[in-house]
C-alpha cells in the first residue's frame, strides 16, 4: 500500500500522511493498556495536545500549498502531475488530481497498519528482547509473503529482471536501510521506550522529505510546507515534554518505594527475586 501510494502521489505526501501515525498509535496504546492516560495530569494533557497539534500540522502540509519560496529549475514529475502551479488552497480537490487522492487513500491505509505493527512488536520485545533475531525472522516472513503476492499479481517475467541501474540501487537501499537498519532501530527503541515514543518521531520525516525533495528531486518549496513543519515541531516537543515529565514522576515514585522508610518495597522486591 505504501509503495502504491507513493507511485500515485509523491514522497512528500507520504511523509505528510505518516504524521497520522502518532494519533493512531496513541489510541491503540491506550486501548491495549501500554500507555497510561490521566486527564488531571499535565503530562497526559501535554501528550494529547501535542498529538493533536502534530496531526494539524500534517493536514496543513497536505492541504495548504501557499506561494513558492524556493522555485526548482526542474520540478519533479510527481509534483508536475498532481500540483497546479497556481496558488490553490486545497490540493487534491480538483478532478485532475484523482491520482493524488488515490495515493492518499493507500497511504492512509498503510499508516493505520503501522501502529498495529508497533503494538505487536512492543509485546514481542517484552517476551523476547533480542532485536536482531526478531528483525531477521520478521524480514523472512515478509519476504515469503511478498514473494507469494508478487508472483500472483505480476505475471510478466521481464518485470523481475534487475539491471545495474537505478532500479537495482533502489532495491538495495530499500532492503539495507528500510527493512534492515530501520526496523532494527525501531524495534530497539520500541523495547526501551514503547510505541508512542517511537511514533512521535514520524512527524519529523516531513521536514526531511521536503528538504531532500528540494535538493535531489527538484521539488518546489512552498510556504505551506514550512508552516506545517513548524506546527509539527511544536506538537512533537509538547509530547516529548509530557513523556519526559511522566518518566520523571515514575522515577520519583520508584525512589520513594525503594527508600528505607518504606517497609513494603523490600518485601515485595525480595518476593520478586525469589520467584525469579
Amino acid at each position: 500500500m505504501g509503495y502504491t501510494g507513493i507511485n500515485y502521489s509523491s514522497p512528500t505526501l507520504a511523509s505528510a500522511i505518516s504524521n497520522l501515525t502518532p494519533a493512531f498509535t496513541f489510541i491503540l496504546a491506550i486501548i491495549f493498556r501500554i500507555e497510561k492516560l490521566a486527564w488531571k495530569r499535565t503530562s497526559s494533557q501535554a501528550k494529547v495536545i501535542g498529538t493533536i497539534i502534530s496531526i494539524t500540522g500534517a493536514f496543513v502540509v497536505t492541504l495548504y500549498k501557499g506561494p513558492a519560496i524556493v522555485i526548482a529549475s526542474t520540478p519533479s514529475s510527481s509534483l508536475q502531475q498532481h500540483l497546479n502551479p497556481s496558488n490553490r488552497l486545497f490540493v487534491g480537490l480538483n478532478s485532475s488530481n484523482t491520482n493524488w487522492v488515490i495515493g492518499g487513500i493507500f497511504l492512509t491505509a498503510e499508516y493505520i497498519l503501522v501502529p498495529l505493527w508497533y503494538i505487536v512488536q512492543t509485546q514481542i520485545m517484552k517476551e523476547y528482547p533480542d532485536e536482531m533475531t526478531v528483525v531477521c525472522f520478521y524480514n523472512l516472513c515478509v519476504s515469503f509473503i511478498a514473494a507469494i503476492v508478487g508472483l500472483a499479481t505480476e505475471r510478466n517475467a521481464s518485470a523481475w529482471r534487475l539491471k545495474p541501474d537505478i532500479a537495482l540501487a533502489s532495491v538495495l537501499c530499500s532492503g539495507l536501510f528500510g527493512s534492515c537498519l530501520s526496523n532494527t532501530v525501531h524495534t530497539w527503541a520500541l523495547r526501551l521506550k514503547g510505541p508512542v515514543f517511537v511514533a512521535m518521531f514520524k512527524p519529523l520525516s516531513i521536514a526531511i522529505a521536503v528538504a531532500m525533495g528540494v535538493m535531489f528531486l527538484g521539488d518546489t518549496l512552498y510556504l505551506g510546507s514550512l508552516i506545517g513543519a513548524t506546527i509539527i515541531s511544536i506538537g512533537f516537543y509538547t509530547v516529548m515534554w509530557g513523556k519526559a515529565k511522566e518518566e520523571m514522576a515514575e522515577c520519583g515514585n520508584e525512589t520513594i518505594m525503594d527508600s528505607p522508610s518504606s517497609h513494603k518495597a523490600p518485601l515485595l522486591q525480595s518476593y520478586k527475586n525469589e520467584q525469579v
